[in-house]
Formats: C-alpha cells, structure tokens, sequence
C-alpha cells in the first residue's frame, strides 16, 4: 500500500514539475517561439534534467522541420518523453494557457497604450536581452556541432547555412530536412560497414580456429 502511494506522488510531482516548467515558459517567453527556446531548455535540461543538452538539440532540429509554433512542438515532445500522452497535454496546455489568458486580459490595456513612448521603451530594452539569449544558445549548438563534426566541418557548415538561408532564401526548414536526412544516410552507411567488418574479423577467427 505504501509502495503504491509512494508512486502515485512521485507521478503527481511529476505532471506538476510540468505544468510548473512550462507555465514559467508561456509567461516569460516574451517575444514567440525563438526566444522560449532558452528557456525551454533551461527547465528541460538543467533545471529538471528531463534530457541532455545533445538530445535537445536533436529534438529542436526536428522540430524546425515540422509545421506549427515550436514552443508547442516542444513542449509536446518533452511532455511526452516524461508521462507520454497525458504529459503532452499537461505541457502544451500549460504552456498556452497563461499567454492566452494575459493577452484576453491585457490586450485592450495594450492596445489603449501603444503608442506610448513607456511602452515602446519597455519593448527595446527587453529586444537586447532576447538577442543575447538566442546567441548564447546558438554558440552552445555550434560548440556541440563542432565536438561530433570537427571544427573545418562545423564552420563550413554553418557558413553553406548562412549564404543558403540569408542570401538564397532557402526555408530553414527545408535545410534542416536536407541535413536531418544526409546525416540518417551517413549514419546508416557507417553502421552498415561496422556490422559488415564485425562479421568478417568473426568469420575470420571462426576459420583461423
């Protein structure tokens, strides 16, 4: 009896370190889905360690190849992974739920205030603090990158992005499906000749013997 309300509480700290995670990220997430990523990450991977920061990564790659807000494919990815169906709805509910309820409540606020010079202050003052949010984040992305890939590979990839996203307006969705698949051919490739090598130093010692 004891072992089964032990468990029941620890799956209930659970749902509720979700919904606490990600109302924290709804409500300080200002400016969209970009610049919830830090904070996304921060509760995902140092706060409650619901994954690494390699993981992350991956999960926000794929996440940029797929259609819709990716604060909220975020947020039911890792859901998911905690306390699967059940957990995705705690934390794309949680996540959506304060914005939603501040903006009905403020929007008229706002709206009446917008062309005031407070206003307008409050919003370029919190501008640089979001840029120095994502640059910290994308220097993390390309020091990881640069461990598994190597440095020359690394910056040669990141400038074909940059010249391709920037200058050629390619969707960086559609690069990052390009990448995604390239890397899954790659991997493939490479596991495929290990399995192949393995079975020939075995067959190899099964004559020899």
């Amino acid at each position: 009896m004891l072992y089964w309300y032990k468990k029941g509480e620890n799956q209930l700290k659970t749902y509720l370190e979700l919904a606490i995670g990600f109302a924290r990220t709804g409500v300080t997430g200002y400016g969209g889905g970009p610049s919830t990523i830090p904070l996304i990450e921060f509760e995902a991977v140092k706060k409650y360690k619901w994954m690494d920061e390699q993981e992350f990564v991956e999960i926000l790659a794929l996440a940029n190849t797929l259609p819709g807000p990716i604060a909220t494919k975020m947020a039911a990815y890792i859901g998911y992974k905690v306390k699967g169906y059940l957990g995705a709805t705690v934390a794309i509910l949680t996540h959506i739920l304060p914005s939603i309820v501040a903006m009905i409540a403020l929007l008229g606020v706002l709206y009446s205030f917008k062309e005031s010079p407070i206003v307008s202050g409050m919003v370029q003052g919190v501008t640089p603090v979001i840029g120095f949010m994502l640059l910290e984040m994308a220097y993390r992305f390309f020091q990881n990158g640069r461990k598994g890939l190597g440095f020359p590979i690394m910056l040669t990839l990141s400038i074909v992005t940059l010249i391709i996203v920037q200058f050629l307006g390619v969707h960086p969705g559609i690069l990052i499906a390009v990448f995604l698949i390239v890397a899954f051919i790659i991997a493939d490739r490479k596991e495929k000749a290990a399995k192949a090598s393995a079975e020939m130093l075995l067959q190899r010692k099964e004559k020899s013997s």
